[in-house]
């Protein structure tokens, strides 16, 4: 069955297949999407519907990042400070447009807004990964009383600026995804508006892709997203819900990471790449 009353144009939901290594399944349906009470940015509160989507478990690594420049299928980027450079590590201080670049050389794409914000609330609207409780370090890589970056210091220059930790320091949540709150603030597809009203239709309904539905241009639209919070700032930061406006040429420069999507369709080319027979 479709999307039903409630979303006439919502085509028929295709069902979570084996997920693409590194991977994880969000199911196809309703979610609630931002909120009549939080952030001036994140109102109105709205129902969408999402395809099923696949996401990656992980923010893109230093080590996956520099593995693609490598190959030259990447721009050199990120990251600009000492100890950001450890294998593990989300990979940070990337443009917009290179997380784009990336995504699409292995046969993904950012997620879009709404896809993000699903992936991280789930379909009922829950304000963290986990549910409503609020970010603390044994659920997140967040500001603290104890410094940033849950009081681990950076080596050496400034370490009192912290730094972020190695992909998957805190226990999976929703979906199976990590480090969906805190740790990196990760790019998505969308331009930024000032509130999902401004957005208007191209923020509603079936499958929302932001102000001109993802186009590569979008006039009176200069600005991306990134979402999730990071090591460096607090738990106001770190929900489902904050949306952080910046320029997709990443100036000033700001230490933002990223995670990629897939469609279904995306999503069986990577298997059948990853087959023997493939």
């Amino acid at each position: 069955m479709a999307g039903g009353a409630e979303f006439p144009g919502a085509p028929a939901p295709e069902a979570c297949a084996a997920a693409p290594e590194g991977m994880a399944c969000v199911p196809a349906g309703p979610f609630l999407r931002g909120s009549d009470d939080g952030p001036e940015n994140t109102r109105p509160a709205a129902r969408v519907w999402l395809q099923t989507f696949y996401m990656d478990r992980n923010e893109v690594t230093y080590a996956e990042y520099k593995a693609c420049v490598k190959a030259r299928r990447c721009d050199p980027s990120g990251p600009g400070y000492t100890d950001f450079d450890r294998p593990r590590q989300p990979i940070n201080g990337v443009r917009w447009f290179d997380a784009d670049k990336y995504c699409r050389a292995q046969g993904k794409r950012l997620p879009s807004e709404a896809q993000w914000e699903k992936a991280a609330r789930g379909p009922d609207g829950a304000l963290h990964p986990w549910g409503d409780e609020p970010a603390t370090c044994e659920r997140a890589i967040i500001k603290d009383e104890t410094g940033r970056s849950c009081g681990v210091k950076k080596l050496l220059s400034k370490p009192e600026t912290g730094r972020p930790f190695e992909v998957g320091s805190r226990p999976a949540y929703r979906y199976g995804l990590f480090d969906m709150a805190g740790n990196s603030w990760e790019w998505v597809a969308d331009w930024y508006t000032r509130d999902y009203a401004e957005c208007g239709a191209d923020c509603l309904g079936v499958e929302p892709r932001g102000p001109c539905q993802g186009a590569a241009t979008c006039a009176g639209f200069r600005r991306k997203l990134v979402r999730g919070g990071s090591w460096y700032w607090d738990a106001a930061h770190a929900t489902a819900i904050y949306r952080r406006p910046h320029w997709p040429e990443n100036q000033p420069f700001h230490h933002f990471g990223f995670r990629c999507a897939a469609s279904p369709a995306e999503a069986a080319a990577l298997r059948a790449a990853a087959s023997p027979a493939g």
